[in-house]
């Protein structure tokens, strides 16, 4: 018998992901699926996707039926997450995907997501912050827009390459960011075809990005930063920039030296960009940089899957990481096409 894996979310696009990626690890069996409102429905009605499920239900979001697995993954909308760790063992591996114990700041909580902060907990970015997270037993696994921003601008940062007080991102998205809730913006007939900014200055990932950020810095960081939805389902685009006098190749060597051992972050060839769907249902993440001359500017692109690498992979990543197993295992970096 291998690792037992519970869900708590199950029914959701990052919890069928997450269930999609146990159902091929070599070490963790799919536990208790759970799913709130969707209890008692075949696992298969929401995730056809999923036929090794089809004699399969989610199950009601219990604390009791989550704590009998080895591991619990909370896959639930931001503000959800804190009430039902609270109600598990202290010594059970917990993996958030949601934000509620992502940030360290009580006024940052309140100001972007209201409510009582639920406090912090190790920050699951392992190429960053990997020496945390063996044998932790509660993960607050990264946002999908800190995860692109912070892996592009990070090691920069780190190497004094660029100025911390002026750091611009504008980032694409697809839909499946915004969760499986019905929403009329979301409708197929609004997205498709259509570029549109939102929560513009006020995105809840803002102080996530800058929480990071300081962190390697070493001194605060500054950030405008503006999201994009984009019609289609998935991956994330992000165009980071900043002030400095760097030349190209000593941003491109600061990028490689920072992640020349990872599995999962790929710095592309000289001329080369990254494009969302190649890193289609991989935990890839995909960096280029160059420097505009004219603006003293350097640029760094970065794209993942917003739902592996940003949401579900990375999640494994860190569960692996924790537990003791290869850190790879169940994952790959490799993308589907076309």
């Amino acid at each position: 018998m291998g690792i037992t894996a519970a869900v708590a979310g199950a029914s959701g696009y990052a919890g069928g992901e997450l269930v999609r990626l146990l159902l091929a690890h070599p070490d963790l069996e799919v536990g208790p699926l759970a799913a709130g409102s969707s209890a008692g429905l075949p696992v298969t009605d929401l995730h056809p996707q999923l036929p090794a499920l089809v004699d399969r239900s989610f199950v009601a979001t219990d604390p009791a039926i989550l704590a009998a697995a080895d591991l619990v993954f909370l896959a639930l909308p931001h503000g959800e997450s804190a009430r039902l760790a609270a109600q598990l063992p202290a010594d059970l591996p917990v993996i958030d995907l949601g934000a509620d114990h992502r940030l360290a700041d009580p006024a940052q909580w309140e100001r972007f997501y209201g409510g009582a902060h639920a406090g912090h907990w190790p920050y699951g970015l392992p190429e960053l912050f990997r020496a945390d997270l063996p044998g932790a037993t509660r993960i607050a696994n990264p946002g999908c827009y800190p995860t692109a921003v912070a892996l592009a601008l990070a090691p920069l940062l780190q190497a004094g390459l660029i100025e911390p007080r002026d750091a611009v991102v504008v980032a694409a998205s697809g839909t499946s960011g915004a969760g499986r809730s019905a929403k009329a913006s979301l409708l197929g007939s609004e997205v498709m075809g259509d570029l549109s900014a939102y929560k513009v200055g006020a995105h809840q990932h803002t102080p996530e990005i800058l929480q990071t950020l300081s962190r390697v810095a070493g001194t605060g960081v500054t950030l405008s930063f503006t999201p994009v939805l984009a019609p289609m389902p998935r991956g994330i685009l992000a165009t980071c920039t900043a002030r400095t006098t760097a030349t190209e190749d000593e941003l491109r060597a600061a990028l490689q030296a920072q992640y020349a051992d990872e599995p999962f972050v790929h710095v592309l060839p000289a001329g080369r960009w990254p494009h969302t769907a190649a890193t289609f249902g991989s935990n890839a993440c995909q960096l280029q940089v160059t420097v505009d001359e004219d603006a003293g500017r350097a640029i760094v692109v970065s794209a993942i899957d917003n739902l592996v690498k940003g949401a579900a992979g990375q999640a494994v990543q860190c569960a692996n990481l924790a537990l003791g197993l290869p850190e790879t295992a169940g994952l790959t970096a490799n993308g589907v096409a076309p």
